[in-house]
C-alpha cells in the first residue's frame, strides 16, 4: 500500500468523521455539559468501539450481518434503542448541569463504556468499513485482510484525534454558556431532541 492511497483514505475518513452523527454529537454532547475531560473519556470509548468494527471488517463478519436481514435489523433497532434511552435521560435531566460547584460529573468510567456501547450498537459503522476500506486496497499487493487493518487502525487514530479535538472545542464553548443559565437549563432539552432525531433516523433506515 503506497504513502498516496494512505493519504486519501486519510482525508475521506476525516471528512466523514466530521460530518455529524451519533458519535461526535455524543462527545460534543458530554463535553458541554460536564467537561473536556469526559468528552475524551467518550471518545476513547467510541475508538474502542470501533476495534470490534474494524476487526469485524477485516474478518469478513460485517459481509455476513449486511447480508443477513433479520441480525442488522436486531442491530439497527438496539442502536435506536439506546439512543432513544439516552434521548429520555436527557429530557429527565433538572436543574442547571453547568454549576461547577454542585456539578454531579458521571464517572469517566461509565462515559468509556457508554461510548463503546454506542459506537458498537450503530450498525451503519460496520456498513462504513464494509463500503469504504475495500475501495483502498490493492489485491495485487497482495495481504487483503492486513491493508484493511492498517486502513482500520488509520480511521481509529485519526477519529480520536479528532473527537479529542471536538472535546476541547466544546470545554471552551461550555465556560462561555456557564455564566447564561437561561441557555444551560434549555441544553438538555436540545440534547435529547437530537438524540431522538438520530436515534429514529437509524430505525428507519434501510440497508
Amino acid at each position: 500500500m503506497d504513502i498516496s492511497t494512505l493519504f486519501a483514505f486519510l482525508g475521506a475518513a476525516m471528512i466523514l468523521t466530521i460530518m455529524p452523527g451519533p458519535d461526535n454529537l455524543f462527545v460534543l454532547a458530554q463535553s458541554i455539559t460536564q467537561d473536556k475531560k469526559a468528552g475524551i473519556a467518550t471518545s476513547l470509548g467510541l475508538c474502542t468501539g470501533l476495534l470490534v468494527h474494524i476487526s469485524a471488517a477485516v474478518l469478513g463478519i460485517s459481509a455476513i450481518i449486511y447480508q443477513s436481514t433479520i441480525i442488522f435489523t436486531i442491530v439497527k433497532f438496539a442502536g435506536a434503542a439506546y439512543l432513544l434511552y439516552l434521548a429520555w435521560q436527557s429530557f429527565r435531566a433538572k436543574g442547571d448541569p453547568f454549576t461547577l460547584q454542585q456539578q454531579n460529573t458521571q464517572a469517566y468510567i461509565k462515559l468509556y463504556k457508554k461510548g463503546i456501547l454506542m459506537n458498537i450498537l450503530n450498525p451503519k459503522v460496520s456498513l462504513f468499513f464494509l463500503a469504504l476500506l475495500p475501495q483502498f486496497v490493492n489485491p495485487s499487493q497482495g495481504h487483503v485482510a492486513f491493508q484493511m487493518l492498517i486502513l482500520g487502525i488509520v480511521f481509529l487514530i485519526q477519529a480520536l484525534v479528532l473527537f479529542s479535538l471536538f472535546s476541547i472545542f466544546a470545554g471552551k464553548v461550555r465556560q462561555v454558556i456557564i455564566g447564561k443559565p437561561a441557555i444551560a437549563k434549555r441544553l438538555n432539552t436540545v440534547q435529547g431532541i437530537l438524540f431522538t432525531f438520530i436515534g429514529i433516523q437509524i430505525a428507519i433506515s434501510k440497508q
